[in-house]
C-alpha cells in the first residue's frame, strides 16, 4: 500500500482528507438520525420516512447548485453552508420537541438536506492540485476517496445507534451538525495555500448548462443512474434473502461482508499502476457490474449468499472511482467543483429509485425478483456508456 502512504505523506493532504472524512460524516448520520428522532416524537414511521427522505431529496438536488457556487465564489461559501446545514439539524430537534408538523419538520429537512457543504467535490477537483507533483498518484487518491465513503456509510450507522442507546436519537443530530462545521472549518485550513481548480470565465454563465455541456458529463450523469438502481435494489434484496432465511441479522452480515468486499477491491484498485485507457478500464467495469450482480442468484444458503456477496461488492468502489476521475477529464472549464455532483446525484436517485422498485418486487414475488432488476437495468448503463464512449473526451469550455 506504498500509493496510500506516498498520497498521505504529501503536504496538506493528511489535514485535507481527516476534514473531508469527519465533514462527510453526516451522510452517515443525519439521515438515520432524524428517522429515529421523527419516529421516537411523532410515533409514526410515516412522518419519520417523509423527513429522512425529505433530507436526502434536498441533498440530492441541491447538491449541483452548490457546487456551482464554489465554482463562482469560491471556498467561502463552503463555512455558511456549514452552519445553516448544522442549524438545520438542530432546528429539526427543537420543532420536534415542540410536536411541530410532519409537513414542517420535513420542509426544514429539505432544506438542511439541501446546505450540507459539497465536500466531496471539493476534495475530488482538487486532487490534481493537492499531488500536482505527483499525478501518478491520482488514480489512488480517487480510490482511496471512494474507500472513505463506504467507510462513511457504515461508521455514521453504527455512530447513529450508539449515540441513540446511550442518549437518544436528538443527540446523534448534534453530533452531525457539530461534524458539518468543524470538518468544513478544517478543510478551509487544509486547502488555504492549495491553488484553486481554474475557474469560470467570462463565457460562463451562472444559470447556463454549466457542467452539463460537456457530453461526456452527460453520459457519465447516464450512466451513474443505473449504477445506482442498482446498488438501491441489492440494499434492499440481501435483507429480504436474509428473511427467507429465518434469520433477520444476517441482513447486517451480508450489507458488512458486500460494502468491504468493495472497499478492499476500491484499495486494490488505487494500488495498480496507471491505466492508460482510463475510459476503456470504467467501461469494462461498468460491463463487469451486472455480471457481478447477476452472481447472488446462485446463493442457496447464507454461507454461499456471503461469498457471493463478495463477487458482487468487488466491482463498485474502482468503477466509481474510475467513475469520479473521468469527471476530472471530461469536466468544462471552470465547472470543476460543480461537474462532480451531477453524477453522485445521479447515483442518489438511482439508489432510491432501486429501492423502491425492489421493494414492491421482493414483496409481489422475491429477493431473486430484485437482483434480476439490478442486473437489466445496470446492463442497460453499461450498454450506454459503451455507445456513448467517444464522449469521454476533455471539454474545454461551459455554456
Amino acid at each position: 500500500m506504498r500509493v496510500y502512504r506516498s498520497i498521505l505523506r504529501t503536504p496538506k493532504v493528511g489535514v485535507v482528507v481527516l476534514a473531508a472524512l469527519i465533514g462527510r460524516l453526516p451522510i452517515g448520520i443525519s439521515g438515520l438520525a432524524i428517522l429515529l428522532y421523527v419516529e421516537d416524537t411523532t410515533g409514526s414511521f410515516a412522518a419519520a420516512g417523509a423527513c429522512a427522505g425529505a433530507l436526502a431529496l434536498g441533498s440530492a438536488l441541491g447538491a449541483p447548485f452548490q457546487g456551482r457556487l464554489v465554482d463562482h465564489r469560491g471556498d467561502g461559501v463552503l463555512l455558511p453552508l456549514a452552519v445553516v446545514h448544522a442549524a438545520g439539524l438542530v432546528l429539526v430537534w427543537t420543532l420536534g420537541a415542540a410536536s411541530a408538523g410532519v409537513a414542517l419538520l420535513a420542509c426544514v429537512s429539505f432544506v438542511t438536506g439541501a446546505a450540507l457543504p459539497p465536500l466531496s467535490s471539493v476534495l475530488r477537483s482538487r486532487w490534481p492540485n493537492l499531488l500536482a507533483g505527483s499525478p501518478e498518484l491520482l488514480r489512488g487518491a480517487y480510490a482511496l476517496d471512494s474507500v472513505m465513503i463506504e467507510l462513511i456509510f457504515v461508521t455514521g450507522p453504527l455512530l447513529t445507534t450508539v449515540i441513540m442507546v446511550l442518549v437518544g436519537p436528538q443527540y446523534a443530530l448534534v453530533v452531525s451538525a457539530a461534524c458539518a462545521l468543524s470538518g468544513t472549518t478544517l478543510m478551509l485550513a487544509g486547502l488555504r495555500s492549495v491553488e484553486r481548480p481554474e475557474g469560470p470565465g467570462a463565457d460562463v454563465r451562472a444559470f447556463g448548462l454549466g457542467a452539463l455541456a460537456a457530453p461526456g458529463m452527460r453520459t457519465l450523469v447516464l450512466a451513474s443512474l443505473p449504477v445506482g438502481f442498482a446498488l438501491g435494489t441489492l440494499e434492499v434484496t440481501l435483507p429480504a434473502f436474509s428473511h427467507e432465511e429465518g434469520s433477520e441479522a444476517l441482513a447486517g452480515i451480508l450489507l458488512a461482508v458486500w460494502s468491504a468486499s468493495s472497499g478492499i477491491s476500491g484499495l486494490i484498485y488505487g494500488s495498480r499502476a496507471e491505466a492508460r485507457d482510463l475510459d476503456e478500464t470504467h467501461v469494462r467495469l461498468a460491463l463487469l457490474l451486472p455480471l457481478a450482480c447477476a452472481a447472488l442468484l446462485a446463493a442457496s444458503s447464507p454461507l454461499s449468499m456471503a461469498l457471493l456477496a463478495i463477487v458482487a461488492g468487488a466491482p463498485i468502489a474502482p468503477l466509481i472511482a474510475s467513475r469520479n476521475q473521468l469527471v476530472g477529464v471530461v469536466a468544462p472549464r471552470g465547472t470543476a467543483t460543480e461537474a462532480f455532483t451531477w453524477p453522485l446525484t445521479a447515483l442518489v436517485t438511482g439508489v432510491s429509485l432501486g429501492a423502491a422498485v425492489a421493494g414492491a418486487l421482493v414483496e409481489s414475488h422475491s429477493w431473486m425478483a430484485g437482483v434480476l432488476a439490478s442486473v437489466g437495468v445496470s446492463a442497460l448503463g453499461a450498454i450506454v456508456l459503451l455507445a456513448r464512449r467517444e464522449t469521454l473526451e476533455p471539454a474545454p469550455t461551459a455554456a
